[in-house]
């Protein structure tokens, strides 16, 4: 993706300087957890949200809205039906973000631990229809999604 944020002088710099920085980041993948989401929910194609992270001087500006938008999307062009996610179980301002955009809690576990080996702590899952969305306004130079395969 590539945009340019325009919201006034980017963080850091003003108008005549050149300002490089990472606003924010999303990874969407069809790759899941283990022992997150029953074999009934992903034998429904979907794509799952990973590392969504905004910059705290890049915050108010929606681009973690607009980037669970293109998530969205790109999860819709690749044939899933579920954009899905997990967070952290204690992160009660995280879940109502997710509710507020879309987002609707399936269930909460607790059981088994994190992928670290330590416990598990982003058990708090979620989900929202896949869906076309050029809203976002992001400028998508990323290669074309693969076809969802459910197994």
């Amino acid at each position: 993706m590539g945009e340019v944020v325009q919201a006034g002088d980017p963080p850091g710099g003003d108008s005549g300087d050149q300002v490089t920085a990472t606003a924010a980041t999303i990874t969407v993948t069809s790759e899941v957890e283990d022992g997150l989401w029953l074999s009934s929910e992903l034998a429904e194609p979907s794509m799952f949200v990973n590392k969504l992270t905004v910059a705290r001087s890049y915050a108010g500006l929606n681009l973690g809205g607009r980037l669970l938008d293109w998530a969205g999307d790109r999860a819709y062009r690749a044939g899933a039906a579920w954009l899905r996610l997990d967070a952290w179980t204690t992160n009660e301002q995280l879940q109502r973000y997710y509710l507020r955009h879309g987002f609707e809690h399936v269930r909460t576990v607790t059981d088994g631990g994190a992928v670290n080996g330590g416990p598990r702590v982003s058990g708090w899952l979620a989900q929202r229809p896949a869906r076309e969305d050029w809203g976002h306004h992001l400028l998508d130079l990323t290669p074309t999604p693969p076809s969802i395969e459910v197994v």
